[in-house]
């Protein structure tokens, strides 16, 4: 694998701003509201699909070695956290939103917005099978499926769907621009 010292300063600075995003962070009872899907997002369409995924994964490597990077801490247990799965599905919605951001040949709010949509859907349904999972099996507190859908997507999804089309609108001026310096990969 050969990743050029650009890509590897790019890959570190979008997994410190995912990091920064979890500290914006305004709590509520089992899932904090955080601003951590938008870098994740904006690391998918800015790196591409690789480069966002190392982002993703360098971001929760940093925090699985204990570094106090997530919302609330860090270190191997955290994978036990009911928030767990959100992190992991950022790695996913990295890699799906810059694959599918790779393919458009033309960069509107409306081509952007699906594979937005995608990444986000994806970082949800990993959320919350975790939610569940955790709550369930883990923490002993039972927990049905429709109500770990309404703690860990309803309280947020209204607020990432906003940030979906400001993610979308800004992207349509960055994306073009980067492609053209040679800093983006081009259409495939």
């Amino acid at each position: 694998m050969n990743i050029k010292t650009r890509d590897m300063a790019l890959i570190a600075l979008f997994a410190a701003l995912t990091a920064i995003g979890a500290f914006i962070k305004i709590p509520t009872p089992l899932v904090p509201f955080t601003l951590q899907y938008l870098f994740c997002a904006y690391s998918g369409i800015l790196l591409g699909a690789k480069r966002g995924l190392y982002s993703q994964l360098l971001y929760l490597s940093v925090g699985l070695m204990g570094f106090p990077v997530f919302t609330q801490g860090g270190g191997p247990m955290y994978i036990f956290q009911p928030t767990f799965g959100y992190i992991i599905g950022f790695s996913l919605c990295a890699y799906i939103i810059g694959k599918l951001t790779e393919r458009l040949d033309k960069i509107t709010l409306t081509s952007l917005l699906g594979p937005i949509l995608a990444g986000m859907s994806i970082v949800y349904s990993c959320g919350i099978i975790h939610l569940y999972l955790i709550m369930n099996f883990y923490l002993g507190k039972p927990m049905s499926f429709k109500a770990a859908v309404i703690a860990g997507l309803f309280p947020f999804v209204f607020s990432d769907l906003i940030y979906s089309v400001a993610i979308a609108l800004t992207a349509t001026a960055i994306v073009p621009s980067l492609r053209k310096l040679g800093l983006a990969d081009e259409p495939r």
